[in-house]
């Protein structure tokens, strides 16, 4: 058995660390090799899929987090395994310039089309798809970003009014009940729910709960930044009723060290226990920061077993990757003002922080920069935990502050 043991050690020994096999991935929405600590949440999550689609009652998904933590990849993950199950799963993306028309309909019509195949459901699925024709036509005069090519004629009556709350609630319901006669049922998988604008949320959460109090298989998984369960909540009064709104955070430590070694181990590598810990530590079990210092800690090392002194010299490179896309990225869309705003916020850590302590920081009274605080959350950059807080919405955000700007400038200096 000892000499097994040694053989085994000797051979994590000559492995060569190739580049071209560095099994991590970071990256916008990459799915990493072992998605860690979210089995919970994949299982809730196919529960209330298939009790929807058998017509049992079930609640919609919203999946809320910072930037950072896997929410994208997570989402994707789920409506992989929705499709696996049987569902008719379409995924969209609310970015923050479009309406929420212009994303819906070609999701809708992606799901429709799929429903119509089902010989039982066509003539309901045809319908429904002449409604979206409908629904498109009106929505044209209300937003302009609607262009969606649909080889159906119009449906009139059904989704035609004008009014979105109105149209899309009976748009969604056509949908559900093509759904129900093919024995199938729909589910829309929707990232940077955030940014919906109130009154667009507050019609999408109208129709879903329409569809739920007729229990049809229609459902939502939804995923946005920590704000958005304030802007359900404003959006209409029964929203949290609606949905499990699942906290996606860091990995545990147990979770966080699983990401890193399981891929090493798959591949024949050995990390030593001190620099296992270190990763974990540095990264804050963020999933997005554990997968860039894998690979650059991949890419750094002579060979197996991954050691502390790889992990020092992968770590210089791994900041500077981050501070120059994933940071960075997010730092160019900020005005002057709103950069140091956010430098300010820096200077106090990481947050969450009183809006007067940063009004202070900047020697500004808190009503002068309320309006640049209101910006950055509507950009997505801050949120607020509690009544008069702010905090980052990007992890260690703070640090990258400080390194892009080292000095603080208070009111009335210039960002260089």
């Amino acid at each position: 058995m000892a000499d097994k043991v040694d053989k085994v050690r000797l051979l994590s020994y000559s492995v060569a660390m190739d580049p071209v096999t560095n099994p991590y991935a970071p990256g916008a929405g990459s799915p990493p090799p072992e998605l860690a600590g979210r089995a919970a949440v994949r299982e809730a999550t196919r529960i209330a899929l298939a009790r929807r689609m058998i017509g049992r009652s079930s609640k919609s998904i919203i999946l809320i987090g910072l930037r950072g933590v896997g929410k994208t990849v997570l989402l994707e993950r789920m409506r992989i395994d929705a499709e696996d199950n049987g569902v008719t799963a379409v995924a969209m993306e609310a970015p923050e310039d479009r309406s929420l028309p212009a994303s819906l309909a070609p999701a809708l019509q992606q799901a429709l089309l799929g429903l119509s195949r089902r010989e039982a459901a066509r003539d309901l699925a045809q319908r429904a798809l002449r409604g979206l024709a409908s629904f498109v036509g009106s929505m044209k005069v209300r937003y302009d970003d609607v262009e969606v090519g649909l080889d159906f004629d119009e449906q009139p009556g059904l989704a035609d009014t004008g009014d979105l709350q109105l149209d899309l609630t009976e748009l969604l319901l056509a949908v559900g009940a093509a759904a129900r006669a093919g024995g199938s049922g729909v589910a829309l998988f929707v990232d940077e729910l955030q940014y919906v604008k109130q009154e667009e949320l507050a019609a999408l959460l109208t129709g879903l709960h329409q569809i739920a109090q007729r229990q049809l298989p229609v459902t939502m998984v939804g995923a946005g930044l920590p704000q958005l369960r304030r802007q359900i909540g404003e959006a209409k009064s029964y929203a949290e009723r609606l949905f499990d709104i699942e906290e996606i955070g860091a990995l545990s430590t147990a979770d966080a060290r699983e990401a890193i070694a399981k891929p090493a181990a798959e591949e024949q590598v050995a990390i030593e226990d001190a620099a296992l810990e270190a990763i974990v530590s540095r990264t804050q079990g963020y999933p997005y920061f554990l997968q860039a210092w894998g690979k650059h800690v991949w890419d750094a090392a002579e060979g197996s077993p991954i050691t502390m002194v790889d992990v020092r010299r992968a770590s210089e490179r791994a900041i500077a990757e981050l501070d120059q896309s994933f940071f960075r990225v997010r730092l160019d869309r900020l005005t002057p003002t709103e950069l140091r705003y956010a430098r300010a916020m820096a200077e106090l850590g990481a947050g969450p922080h009183r809006s007067a302590a940063i009004a202070d920081t900047l020697e500004r009274t808190p009503a002068s920069v309320a309006p640049i605080r209101s910006r950055l959350i509507q950009k997505g950059m801050i949120w607020s935990p509690g009544h008069g807080e702010a905090a980052f919405t990007v992890p260690l955000f703070d640090e990258f502050m400080k390194r892009r700007m080292p000095e603080l400038e208070r009111a009335g200096g210039n960002v260089g």
